[in-house]
């Protein structure tokens, strides 16, 4: 076996895989390029997407969701795994239906935050996250999904930003507030 580069990692073999439909837990012996093998475990899932929705300059949400990580109920935007064989924009215009109430014909613009994923932990996990925002066609009543509204502001980011705990969430809310100015 060939000895590890300077700035080179040796998987030197895989001890477990444990698949279930949600993610694959891996446990591998891994050779640093100086130093002790190490006992690793990492998780392979699928990518993930955050939709931050607007609509006549108010950002909408969807009901709090209950998060068995946390085992609290958070307040989050509309978003998701990313399915094998679908693209982020697909799965964003999916969530939108699903968690808002919100057809494809109601969103004027899908603009992505970012083109290439961001990785979430990359020391843990080889999940991207996606960002979007989705421009909601105006209308006199709020789609059926949406439970509350916050300004698209900087008084509505600010509001958000203490109210909101999800990490994803926030980085897309940042993003957004960043490529404004």
């Amino acid at each position: 076996m060939q000895a590890p580069s300077e700035h080179h990692w040796l998987v030197r073999d895989r001890f477990l895989e444990l698949r279930s439909r949600w993610m694959t837990l891996i446990g591998e012996h891994l050779q640093p390029p100086q130093g002790q093998e190490l006992d690793y475990w990492r998780i392979e899932k699928a990518d993930s997407m955050v939709v931050l929705p607007i609509q006549d300059q108010q950002i909408l949400l969807p009901s709090p969701s209950y998060r068995p990580g946390l085992g609290q109920v958070t307040l989050d935007f509309p978003g998701g795994r990313v399915a094998t064989g679908q693209s982020p924009t697909e799965a964003a215009i999916a969530t939108l239906q699903r968690e808002l109430e919100i057809g494809a014909t109601s969103i004027t613009a899908l603009l992505p935050l970012n083109t290439y994923g961001w990785a979430i932990n990359s020391s843990f996990s080889n999940q991207n996250l996606y960002g979007f925002v989705a421009q909601i066609q105006n209308t006199p009543l709020l789609p059926e999904g949406v439970a509350s509204t916050y300004p698209a502001s900087a008084d509505g980011v600010q509001q958000l930003l203490q109210e909101m705990s999800c990490l994803q969430c926030r980085a897309v809310l940042l993003e957004w507030w960043l490529q404004q100015y």
